[in-house]
C-alpha cells in the first residue's frame, strides 16, 4: 500500500512552522516578488496610514501554504489551490501552515483529496484560509 492510499478524512498535513517574520523577510519578498508596496516596507508610510508598522505581504503567506502543499505532495499533482485573506501578518509574527483532508472523491478516475488550508499566528490569529485539491 502506497503512502497516497494511507490518506484519509481527517488527515492532517505536517505543519509548517515558519521563523519570525523580519523586516529583511519582507524586504527580500519584495524583491522577489517586484511587490514594492511602501505599507509592507516604509514604517513612516505604515505609520501615516494609521497602522503601528508595517506588515507582510499577503502573498507570503499564500507562498507558505503553497509550500506546505509542495512538501506534502509533488507539484504535478494540484489540481487547484485558493486563499482568502483574513488578517495582517504583523512584522515579527509567527506564521503556521496547517491542512487538514476534508474529503476524498474519485474524479475522472483520479483519487483527490480536498484540503482545508489555513495561516495562524503564534498569538491564534488566522492569517489565511484556503482549500486546495491534491491527486493522490
Amino acid at each position: 500500500m502506497t503512502w497516497t492510499q494511507q490518506i484519509e478524512v481527517g488527515t492532517e498535513l505536517p505543519a509548517l512552522k515558519i521563523g519570525t517574520i523580519s523586516r529583511t523577510t519582507l524586504t527580500l519578498f519584495a524583491g522577489a516578488s517586484g511587490d514594492h508596496n511602501p505599507m509592507h516596507i516604509d514604517i513612516d508610510v505604515a505609520k501615516s496610514a494609521g497602522l503601528g508598522d508595517v506588515f507582510a505581504h499577503g502573498m507570503l503567506s499564500m507562498g507558505y501554504l503553497g509550500r506546505l502543499l509542495t512538501d506534502w505532495v509533488p507539484q504535478q499533482r494540484i489540481r487547484s489551490y485558493r486563499v482568502r485573506f483574513a488578517a495582517i501578518t504583523p512584522v515579527l509574527g509567527q506564521p503556521t501552515a496547517t491542512g487538514k483532508v476534508v474529503s476524498i472523491d474519485e474524479v475522472d478516475g483520479e483519487r483527490r483529496a480536498t484540503l482545508e488550508l489555513a495561516v495562524t499566528l503564534a498569538d491564534g490569529t488566522v492569517t489565511l484560509t484556503g482549500d486546495a485539491v491534491v491527486a493522490l
